[in-house]
């Protein structure tokens, strides 16, 4: 069984991400770790097509849920004129390498209370 309390960099895939607090927060600007193609939920895009590029900078307008289990970040990508739904692991900090690492070591940082 998953420790709910655990840090969420020594989680399994599929835990329960809201036990701990959310990575990011509005206004954090973050980049995309990986490239997004629209699904169908970008109005105004073919299916398909490209969205968001690696790197892009975005900053994050709203956080959400899916499932009750995951995190969804609402992040404002300015200069390409959309907002997409991303998970904290398609995620980093702004100026930060742009791998999975990165992203574990921000959401750990996270889950740890701040005094």
């Amino acid at each position: 069984m998953t420790d709910p309390v655990a840090p969420a960099a020594d989680r399994p895939e599929d835990a329960i991400e809201v036990y701990d607090p959310p990575a990011y927060q509005p206004g954090d600007k973050v980049q995309a770790r990986i490239s997004v193609r629209n699904d169908g939920t970008v109005w105004g895009v073919d299916i398909g097509e490209m969205v968001v590029h690696k790197g892009d900078v975005g900053y994050v307008r709203d956080i959400g849920t899916f499932l009750q289990r995951y995190y969804i970040y609402a992040i404002d990508f300015i200069d390409r004129g959309t907002i997409v739904g991303m998970r904290a692991k398609e995620l980093v900090p702004d100026g930060a390498p742009l791998t999975r690492e990165a992203s574990r070591a921000h959401a750990s940082a996270a889950a740890v209370p701040q005094d």
